[in-house]
């Protein structure tokens, strides 16, 4: 923990190459374990055995820390170990060999424990590298092949068959199945992945057999990049660590310094001989290893847990923002719904047929990657194919095509059909005229409305809904519960927005709103308390950098998400959002609890020993007592109390997949025909806005 804490210059848990599998394979516990057995021998001993077993177990334990410290002296660094060598060595010149021994047992106890507790909760998080097999099969020149994943190249294909776990990163080329995410996401629903879904390494593959192609070498895949990514999140320090360290660090030679006057004003007003045992006895009972390690074991320890439920807190400052927070904003799309957007409903103008307003609108999103865009495709492929019964009578000529194409940001998209100008977009970017009875009444039903023109004439409205994920009403309930207020931004219409909130359990809603609406926004929810912005990672990020804690949605393998924001959610079950709240809630509680313990018993120990109430004995147990408790307090925010696993959402997530396949019809007035299309569309990043999403166009470059 470095020379603030009880380190000297021995190895840290982090860079032991085989963390100890339990407490007795640590070096230092079996030192003070074997010291304590011959120091309470000396208590039977005969004669002068006595005194000789009290100067074994004196270096026994000793050897634990004095050459360490010796080291980090020659190098010009004063630690806390200097203090206990130095106390330890004035104790056996004035003749208190059993209590230099006792210091040595109890320190080497306190170094011990401490090492196992870092080592432990950081054990985890490297066995997460476990989870790749030895071994993987893979086509080569058309024959199966047994490699190791080191050498797994782009462009291989895996087999993988029932039961067995992914070596690396992919997508599905062949088969179905359903894969085991929960070692990643924390999620416990199995995910039912076919040819084009994307999949992760170390998932453990159902009952079907896949032929995955790999996208990632081993090195660099979603699973490695996890750990990576965490490994230095521990050593990102929270306003409370920094504030345990700037005491901790100048305490050292401030101890030295104090014990020297102990010694010096002691000697000149009294006898020498008890005030230069005085403060000895202050050397020990100043020493701030506790105050040192109050914050970092339980930042280590929650950060562990967490990225083992599926939640990436990217260091100690991140555990404490996210524990602090009052306020959540939550962005719509992606976060409060699917993100897999389909066309539920096309309203054609008098004297227009729905196959030509179908027909403009793919035109007219030909290139565009958002993903309503994608919905607006995937419906036209429909039609044009025959395979869907959503799409029965519409006939498209798919022969128009579009050109000088243009994105209006957060209003739609425009350009030129057949030379004649042509454009799509939210209501107010093109008008409704005859249709706004028909837009009201789609995005009352929660969807959201594009309108579709072409030559100056209004074609017709095209509905595309979201649907919302089936945990989120749940999600914001608990939320609520922690006393959480919560907020919806989203760029959709007021009405749509009103309805999925409704849906939620959502009453503040902020609609229509740009990306940098939604930044100033969240600077206004400031005055509320700290907040936290929960979007993409990607769309949202002027949002997620403006928030106390930004935290991004969904973004397991995905380098752009982890690093836009301080908390990623691995998975899509948004009740790991309350969830992650408690646990940094819980840690926040435990190190503050640190805090407070390691810095009383530093104001009650020093005056008592400086005035010789307590002797070297009763401080040093003391002392390290107060130790071990902090260190035992630190280890409880490794629970995973708050981070549960949400059996119940099987059920509902099926519901919501049948769902998805066959959208819930929108009410119509009785006698007009309605169409329902429904096809899952994936994630896309938005290149253009087709709708009103509010959105605007946006690339990488742009949000990074």
């Amino acid at each position: 923990m470095g020379d603030a804490c009880c380190a000297t210059d021995t190895p840290s848990a982090s860079s032991e190459v085989t963390p100890p599998g339990s407490v007795w394979q640590v070096r230092e516990l079996q030192a003070a374990g074997l010291a304590a057995i011959v120091l309470l021998s000396a208590l039977v001993l005969p004669g002068d055995w006595p005194r000789i077993a009290e100067l074994v177990a004196l270096g026994i334990g000793a050897a634990t820390f004095v050459p360490g410290t010796v080291r980090a002296l020659l190098r010009g660094r004063i630690g806390v170990g200097l203090l206990m060598t130095l106390a330890a060595a004035g104790a056996v010149a004035l003749g208190n060999y059993g209590e230099a021994a006792m210091l040595a047992v109890l320190f080497s106890i306190a170094e011990g424990l401490e090492e196992y507790a870092i080592a432990r909760t950081r054990q985890g998080l490297r066995a997460l590298l476990t989870l790749v097999p030895p071994a993987a099969t893979v086509l080569r020149s058309g024959a199966e092949a047994q490699v190791a994943p080191e050498e797994l190249r782009v462009g291989d294909v895996l087999v993988v068959r029932p039961g067995e776990r992914l070596a690396t990163d992919g997508v599905v080329s062949s088969g179905r199945s359903s894969l085991d995410t929960s070692v990643v996401t924390g999620e416990s629903v199995p995910v039912e992945v076919g040819p084009g879904s994307v999949v992760f390494a170390g998932t453990v593959n159902g009952a079907g057999a896949l032929e995955v192609t790999v996208t990632a070498t081993a090195e660099d895949n979603s699973l490695a990049r996890l750990v990576h990514v965490v490994q230095e999140a521990q050593e990102r320090k929270g306003t409370s660590q920094r504030l345990a360290e700037k005491f901790a660090r100048p305490l050292v030679p401030g101890v030295l310094v104090l014990a020297a006057l102990v010694a010096v004003v002691g000697s000149l007003l009294g006898d020498p001989a008890v005030w230069v045992e005085r403060s000895l006895v202050v050397l020990v009972a100043a020493a701030p290893c506790a105050f040192a390690l109050s914050v970092p074991v339980a930042v280590v320890a929650a950060i562990g847990a967490a990225s083992k439920a599926g939640v990436l807190l990217k260091g100690g400052a991140a555990v404490e923002a996210l524990g602090g927070v009052k306020v959540v904003a939550l962005d719509k799309t992606g976060t409060l719904t699917r993100n897999e957007p389909s066309v539920v409903e096309i309203v054609a103008a008098p004297g227009v047929g729905k196959g030509q307003v179908l027909e403009i609108a793919a035109a007219l999103e030909a290139r565009s990657e958002h993903p309503l865009a994608a919905a607006v495709l995937a419906a036209a492929d429909d039609a044009a194919a025959g395979t869907s019964e959503h799409v029965a009578g519409v006939v498209l000529s798919r022969g128009v095509r579009g050109s000088d194409m243009e994105a209006v940001p957060g209003r739609g998209i425009q350009g030129s059909i057949d030379g004649r100008e042509a454009r799509l977009g939210k209501p107010g970017f093109v008008e409704a005229g005859e249709l706004t009875a028909e837009v009201r009444r789609l995005q009352d039903a929660g969807a959201t409305v594009v309108l579709v023109e072409h030559g100056g004439a209004l074609l017709g409205a095209i509905a595309v809904r979201d649907e919302i994920r089936p945990e989120a009403a749940e999600a914001v309930s608990m939320l609520k519960r922690l006393g959480v207020d919560v907020v919806m931004l989203t760029g959709d219409n007021a009405r749509t927005a009103a309805a999925i909130a409704l849906e939620a359990g959502i009453t503040d809603v902020r609609a229509e709103l740009l990306p940098e609406d939604k930044a100033r926004i969240v600077t206004e929810l400031q005055a509320r308390g700290p907040v936290a912005m929960v979007g993409d990672g990607i769309n949202d990020a002027p949002a997620l950098a403006t928030a106390d804690a930004g935290i991004a949605m969904g973004v397991m393998g995905s380098d752009v998400a982890i690093e836009a924001a301080e908390v990623a959610l691995m998975g899509e079950d948004l009740r790991r959002l309350p969830d992650a709240i408690a646990h940094t809630r819980a840690a926040r509680r435990i190190f503050t609890q640190n805090l407070v313990l390691s810095g009383g018993i530093l104001v009650t120990l020093v005056p008592l020993a400086a005035t010789g109430v307590l002797g070297l004995a009763a401080v040093v147990a003391s002392h390290e007592l107060a130790e071990v408790l902090v260190i035992a307090n630190g280890i409880r925010a490794g629970r995973k109390n708050k981070l549960p696993v949400h059996r119940a959402l099987g059920a509902a997530r099926r519901a919501g997949a049948a769902r998805a396949s066959a959208p819930t019809p929108i009410p119509v007035p009785s006698g007009r025909p309605m169409l329902s299309l429904g096809a899952a569309v994936p994630k896309a990043v938005a290149a253009g806005c087709c709708a009103d999403c509010g959105e605007g166009s946006k690339t990488p470059e742009a949000t990074r």
